[in-house]
C-alpha cells in the first residue's frame, strides 16, 4: 500500500471513492436521501477545492500497489484545535476493507501528526457505524457526543473520539 498526496486534479477520484464507500458504509445507518445530500454537500468540487486551498488540510489517496488501484483516501487538518489534528475523512471502498489499508493509513496519520508537533487526533464517527470498533482497536477512545444539524432536516449523530500522541 502507498499513500499518495492528492491534488485538485484528483477531486473526481476522491468524489468517486467517497460515493462508493458511503453507499456501503452508511447503508442501513442513514437514509439514501441523507447519503446523497451529504455527498453533495461535503464532496462538491467547490468544497473539496476549498480544502486544497487551506495549507493545513491534506488529502492522501490509498493506492494498492498489487492491484494498481485506488482503494480509498484520508483527509485531515493540522491545527484544527490547539495541538490537535482532526481526521475529517478516511474511507475505503467496500472490497478493500479488512486488508489492513485503514490501519496503515492511521499509522501514517499518527506519524504526520507527531512530525507536525500536534499532540492529539480527533474524529467524529456515527454512533451506529461499526468503524467505532476499528478506531478503538487502533488506540482511539470516546470523549464526547455531538449532534450536528447539517440542514435539509438532517443531523449527524456522532461520537467524538481522540488519540493521544506519545513521544
Amino acid at each position: 500500500m502507498e499513500l499518495i498526496k492528492a491534488t485538485v486534479n484528483e477531486i473526481p477520484l476522491i468524489q468517486d471513492l467517497a460515493k462508493r464507500s458511503w453507499e456501503s458504509a452508511y447503508a442501513g445507518i442513514i437514509s439514501d436521501r441523507q447519503i446523497n445530500y451529504m455527498l453533495d454537500l461535503m464532496y462538491s468540487e467547490k468544497e473539496i477545492s476549498a480544502h486544497f486551498q487551506h495549507p493545513d488540510y491534506h488529502y492522501y489517496l490509498i493506492f494498492d500497489e498489487n492491484n494498481k488501484s485506488f482503494e480509498g483516501f484520508i483527509g485531515y487538518e493540522h491545527g484544527y484545535e490547539e495541538q490537535t489534528t482532526k481526521l475529517h475523512r478516511i474511507y475505503l471502498v467496500p472490497e478493500s476493507k479488512g486488508k489492513g489499508f485503514g490501519k496503515k493509513a492511521l499509522d501514517f496519520l499518527k506519524v504526520q501528526v507527531s512530525d507536525q508537533g500536534d499532540k492529539r487526533i480527533i474524529l467524529n464517527v456515527n454512533k451506529i457505524n461499526t468503524a467505532r470498533e476499528f478506531y478503538e482497536s487502533q488506540g482511539f477512545r470516546l470523549y464526547g457526543e455531538v449532534v450536528v444539524d447539517i440542514g435539509n432536516g438532517f443531523v449527524m449523530d456522532d461520537f467524538e473520539m481522540e488519540f493521544l500522541i506519545h513521544k
